[in-house]
């Protein structure tokens, strides 16, 4: 895939990311197992569902119910909107759009997780999305939302703190032999977050916190949280490595 990578190029770059993540779609067995347009609380449990990650295709949970915007695919047959699988005997899924109303239930899960995703919307689909999970979500559930920290990328563009050295070369052998080496250019990858991976809103925790709120959170009930830590060890085990040098962890109770 290196062939045409240019990391100063932000629409080539999210092309070859959609081309290579169609070699993660497919899978050896579809089993329909539910239809909504609304999942229920109850069908939930009898499937011994408890929680939701959003954008992903194979969720690790044992318990839990993967979904995203991108479908998967066996042989010729797609995944559909409003129906819920059996992904290849293993885990759940079900393809969704965070901009659009969930198709679930009020109070139907225990807790939802989200690895960088909400940097993925406009703030105004993010706190559409937020209220949506807050809906979802059963009294005493948590919500577990990482992404990445600007203040993080602020403060070591200006101090020159090694981070970005790091990060790339994190990123070089998490992507070897898929792109070039990122440029060593404090600038760019200060303007790499903004503008790359079809990023569209970037957060640091005072911005989270405005749309937690938004959305119709507790913002005293907000806790920061590290790396695969929280109160859900669970849960919070989904986190991965590959991003927690970047990541803001951040836990919510409704």
């Amino acid at each position: 895939m290196s062939a045409g990578w240019d990391w100063e190029d932000p629409a080539r770059v999210e092309a070859l990311t959609d081309e290579f993540m169609l070699g993660r779609i497919a899978v050896a067995k579809l089993e329909v197992v539910a239809s909504g347009p609304v999942f229920g609380r109850e069908r939930l449990a009898e499937l011994g569902i408890t929680g939701i990650e959003f954008a992903a295709l194979k969720t690790l949970h044992p318990t839990g119910l993967g979904t995203d915007l991108t479908g998967l695919r066996c042989g010729d047959a797609t995944t559909r909107r409003q129906e819920l699988y059996r992904v290849d005997g293993e885990c759940w899924f079900t393809e969704l759009d965070i901009c659009e109303p969930l198709p679930f239930e009020d109070s139907c899960v225990e807790w939802v997780y989200a690895e960088h995703l909400i940097e993925h919307v406009s703030m105004t689909a993010a706190i559409g999305w937020l209220a949506e999970v807050r809906r979802i979500l059963a009294p005493g559930g948590v919500l577990r939302l990482t992404t990445p920290d600007l203040r993080k990328y602020a403060e070591s563009y200006l101090r020159g703190d090694g981070f970005f050295a790091k990060h790339r070369g994190r990123m070089a052998k998490a992507l070897g032999g898929v792109a070039p080496p990122m440029p060593a250019r404090g600038a760019f990858m200060f303007n790499q977050l903004f503008y790359l991976y079809g990023h569209r809103w970037i957060y640091d925790l005072d911005e989270l916190t405005e749309a937690l709120t938004r959305a119709g959170f507790d913002p005293a009930a907000i806790r920061v949280c590290g790396f695969r830590t929280g109160a859900r060890p669970d849960v919070a085990l989904l986190d991965q490595m590959i991003r927690n040098d970047e990541t803001l962890y951040v836990e919510i109770d409704v």
